[in-house]
């Protein structure tokens, strides 16, 4: 079996058990809860129905659009505008307009961080020095402890490992995964192949690694969000409609991460980059993008909801991504754009997400169409890091400086980079060339 499709269905397992850590739910529970949820949520927001999104199946009647030909011309808010209609000529004016662009994103799309989160208290629950293949490595298993004493009820624990070379005695550059930890996946890939794995990569240019598991402090799932670190902080009520939804508290879990990287002697706290695959992938812009701490982003397949363009009507499209299955990741207003407004009212999109992080260097990911499928809309993640170039630009920066969709494993590499490699739903096959990408900056 190959490796990455061993790992795609592991990642599938755990996305539809939804990690149900969070309360001892049956699968019936966890969509009962979910639909109760959703349902409250649309009722709060005053909306009458909801549109149905496309299919991913293309032999199905309501298939999605996967033919270039059949798309449509959009038009995108400009990233260099502000919201009074004058245009940004000088590279001092863009921290305003990054202010208004999150103001945007929090209200429209991605919902706004509380300002009574609790404090977390890391913890180290273990520390072991091993090999992973050739490469001698002190893995650290750690707890983020969320202070609970304002709601007792729900306990929040984020967990955390990081592997660190052993034979270096100085901080390191580490790469975060939001992922999870499988050690049997791992044993099988070590020894079904003679590949390296992310890990031994990183380990080899004397670099750390880290794993984060979003899910285990905010479930996958809308039955999740009255309680983990939203249900917390609102004390097991309900969200408000531009209360923060999954991706920004994965993304609030990763900044704590780094804050506990900062009192580590073994991380270089200047050189933590981000990385995720699909949702986990939507998390990493997420981050990458709130978080101006994070040194790099690796951006595997996020799709819709992540670099993709939203107004370019191919694959997914926004009224999937707030059906009941994935309203969750983001804030509950973000509904409305599937009715009844549309796409085209969005006053921000996958482009603006990643001019967001500029002028720190983006490395976007894609699998081959015929392998990983047409749903995440490769060409539309292209033109989110392309059309986010002139932000680049303006910033004494180097933008992809083309709009023309390369050729399969073409590496454009600007300081936002983007490959197509021919594998599919993984970045695996993209790891040498994000490591070559980030060598320049490391």
């Amino acid at each position: 079996m190959n490796k990455y499709f061993l790992t795609f269905l592991i990642f599938v397992f755990y996305s539809v058990t939804g990690f149900a850590q969070f309360g001892n739910f049956n699968r019936d529970s966890l969509n009962r809860l979910t639909n109760a949820d959703y349902r409250f949520m649309i009722e709060t927001l005053g909306i009458d129905s909801v549109r149905r999104g496309p299919s991913g199946n293309p032999e199905a009647p309501d298939a999605a659009i996967f033919n270039e030909a059949e798309v449509q011309p959009y038009f995108l808010p400009d990233p260099l505008v502000f919201n009074n209609g004058s245009r940004i000529k000088k590279p001092e004016q863009w921290e305003k307009q990054r202010a208004e662009i999150k103001e945007l994103f929090d209200n429209e799309i991605y919902g706004r961080l509380p300002d009574n989160i609790p404090s977390v208290t890391w913890k180290v629950v273990s520390v072991k020095d091993t090999v992973d293949g050739d490469f001698a490595v002190k893995i650290k298993q750690l707890q983020g402890v969320v202070d609970n004493s304002s709601y007792p009820e729900i306990e929040v624990v984020i967990d955390l490992t990081l592997g660190t070379p052993s034979n270096i005695d100085k901080p390191v550059p580490v790469i975060m995964e939001f992922g999870f930890n499988f050690p049997g996946m791992r044993r099988f890939m070590r020894q079904n192949t003679d590949e390296l794995s992310w890990k031994q990569q990183l380990l080899k240019e004397g670099w750390g690694y880290a794993v984060i598991v979003p899910t285990s402090y905010q479930a996958d799932n809308g039955a999740g969000l009255r309680s983990g670190i939203i249900g917390l902080v609102n004390k097991g009520q309900p969200r408000m409609p531009d209360d923060w939804g999954a991706l920004r508290a994965w993304a609030w879990g990763a900044s704590r991460a780094l804050d506990y990287f900062g009192t580590d002697k073994d991380v270089d706290e200047m050189k933590v980059g981000i990385e995720g695959l699909s949702r986990y992938g939507k998390a990493a812009t997420v981050t990458m993008a709130y978080d101006p701490r994070f040194a790099i982003g690796f951006i595997g397949s996020s799709g819709s909801g992540g670099v993709k363009i939203l107004h370019r009507v191919f694959g997914e499209q926004v009224e999937n991504l707030v059906s009941s299955g994935g309203y969750h990741w983001f804030a509950g207003n973000f509904i409305r754009y599937a009715g009844p407004m549309t796409q085209e009212d969005l006053p921000v999109d996958g482009h603006c997400l990643v001019a967001m992080c500029a002028p720190r260097p983006v490395f976007i990911s894609s699998g081959a169409a015929a392998v990983e499928g047409q749903w995440v809309d490769a060409k539309g993640m292209f033109l989110g890091g392309a059309m986010a170039g002139p932000v680049y630009e303006l910033l004494g920066k180097k933008s992809m400086r083309t709009m023309l969709f390369p050729p399969q494993e073409t590496l454009l590499d600007g300081d936002v980079a983007f490959r197509q490699h021919s594998g599919g739903h993984t970045t695996g096959p993209n790891w040498p060339f994000f490591i070559e990408f980030a060598k320049r900056y490391f």
